[in-house]
């Protein structure tokens, strides 16, 4: 069974447990995933992992597939749901949704809609489930472990997020934060994405240039540096989901999106949100005054750190 990974960061986290769950059946599972995925789907134990650049071409991708695989799970219509259909896949199953169907023998039917809002890991588990598979047990969601040492007092900080500006909190605020963590006795990381709204890269500026940084150019070479940290605080983004995959417990700051849908997978994670009239909007440009973000104070992120470092035993 060749698997296509979701080509967002976030959904790929959300299908980790039912990929998992398919290697449990025993039968060989690959992944099929673009070649800055392979660190992350490397995680997972006994996973087959076929990369591809991001430039590859559907064609030239299903000749390197053709006659290799007897079934394929795709979540996504895209490049590699085509790919596996010009391979002649002959088992190409997937959700029954209009823009996917068209590459699949076998459309796997889902809930009507209009059901009750769920996380979004239930997408991937669902299909699965549909499919006779058991998908409920405990070590399908556990983090995986990279086998490095955790430093108890270590907290890394990502302002940035690859979602957009409007699921960024205001830089003031982050240094209001990180001056009272370094207060505390936290060992600090700042972590930044390239260009966009620097965010990052202004925190340590305000902060202290000799911090640690990460400037983060590839996610999932990331990862290592994730496993060490015991607490994580970033904005709403791909981030916060590896490092809950790798074990770090992380405490998400949500604006438009909604934390019901879309929080990192584990009970140990916290979530802090200034919940608004307008939201959950998911927008990615705010047509108002960004009050979301705006109205969200640095003494409800400190709180919630303090609840975090409690679930991970620190002092």
């Amino acid at each position: 069974m060749l698997i296509a990974a979701p080509e967002r960061w976030d959904e790929a986290c959300f299908a980790a447990p039912a990929v998992r769950a398919m290697l449990a059946t025993g039968v060989g599972v690959g992944v099929l995933c673009a070649t800055d995925q392979r660190g992350f789907w490397e995680t997972l134990t006994g996973l087959t992992v076929v990369d591809f650049p991001t430039k590859t071409k559907a064609r030239t991708l299903a000749a390197a597939l053709a006659g290799n695989w007897q079934a394929a799970l795709l979540w996504e219509p895209g490049l590699a749901a085509e790919a596996c259909a010009r391979a002649k896949i002959p088992r190409r199953l997937g959700p029954a949704e209009k823009p996917l169907k068209k590459f699949l023998t076998h459309p796997v039917p889902l809930a009507a809609a209009g059901r009750p809002l769920e996380h979004r890991v239930r997408h991937y588990l669902t299909v699965l489930e549909t499919m006779g598979l058991e998908t409920g047990r405990a070590e399908f969601f556990a983090a995986v472990d990279l086998g490095g040492p955790r430093q108890a007092q270590s907290l890394l900080l990502c302002p940035d997020s690859d979602f957009g500006r409007t699921h960024e909190w205001p830089v003031e605020r982050w240094v209001e934060v990180g001056q009272a963590l370094l207060a505390n006795g936290w060992a600090l990381t700042v972590a930044g994405l390239p260009g966009g709204n620097r965010a990052g890269a202004r925190l340590l500026e305000k902060l202290d240039g000799g911090l640690p940084y990460f400037q983060i150019d590839s996610l999932a070479g990331l990862l290592p540096v994730l496993a060490t940290q015991a607490v994580v605080l970033a904005a709403d983004g791909s981030l916060p989901h590896l490092a809950a995959h790798v074990g770090a417990t992380c405490v998400t700051l949500f604006g438009p999106n909604d934390p019901a849908w879309k929080r990192p997978l584990g009970r140990c994670h916290g979530v802090v949100r200034r919940h608004v009239a307008c939201a959950p909007c998911f927008l990615t440009k705010c047509p108002l005054d960004g009050r979301c973000q705006n109205e969200l104070t640095a003494e409800r992120v400190l709180a919630a750190i303090d609840v975090a470092a409690t679930s991970r035993g620190r002092p």
